[in-house]
This record gives C-alpha cells, structure tokens and sequence, in this order.
C-alpha cells in the first residue's frame, strides 16, 4: 500500500508564507509525478503545481506562477511546496497526489484524473 501524509498546513495572514511537504510511504512504486491540487469549500478542485520525478521538470497553475515553488528531495521521498505572497482566495485543503503512469503530455499533469494515489489533505486558511 501506498501513503502520502501531507503536512505543513495552518493559518496565515495575507501576503505570509507556508511550506507543505508531502512524504511518501510503503510499497515501493513507480513515481513519474507528483503534483498538489486544492479544494475550497463549495468549488471544484483544482490544480496547483506539479513536478516529473525523473527531471525534476515542474508545471504551475497561471494562479500561483511566481508566487508558488515545487521541489522534491528524493532521498526523503518527500516532494515541497513553498507557497508565498498567499491570499484569502486560497483558503482551501490541499492535497498531495502521485502518477505512476507514464504519459508524454505535460498537460496530463495538471489533470487529478491522471493520478492513483491520494493524500488525506492538509488545510490552508489565509486570513485577510
């Protein structure tokens, strides 16, 4: 079995910081993404950031360019998501996913569909 604990969520005041981190444990499985999405209260979730395994290459929402950064530390299994310059309107739980098929397209990585494992979510509330 796999699991993703995602951690690193809380409040914080508009224009603050917060680092998610998103560890993964178990089976051993073969990982080409992992990617963090996000749901407020009465939307839709929605994509947020994703990095391929292999490269390191990464893909953003236009929502959070420049204000959000991806990593991963391999050794640790463990992929990061330091957000900053936050705003009320991202109030949501995010939640921390993994690929393990293969797809040529970097557009699959922004759909939650392409995904097989889930985390259980971390909640981020910006305060204004």
């Amino acid at each position: 079995q796999v699991q993703l604990v995602e951690s690193g969520g809380g409040l914080v005041q508009a224009g603050g910081s917060l680092r998610l981190s998103c560890a993964a444990s178990g089976r051993a499985f073969s990982e080409y993404g992992r990617g963090w999405f996000r749901q407020a209260p009465g939307k839709e979730r929605e994509f947020v950031a994703a990095i391929r395994m292999r490269d390191g290459n990464t893909y953003y929402a236009d929502s959070v360019k420049g204000r959000f950064t991806i990593s991963r530390d391999n050794a640790k299994n463990t992929v990061y998501l330091q957000m900053n310059s936050l705003k009320p309107e991202e109030t949501a739980v995010y939640y921390c996913a993994a690929m393990t098929g293969y797809y040529y397209s970097a557009s699959s990585y922004y759909r939650g569909g392409n995904y097989d494992y889930w985390g259980q979510g971390t909640q981020v509330t910006v305060s204004s």
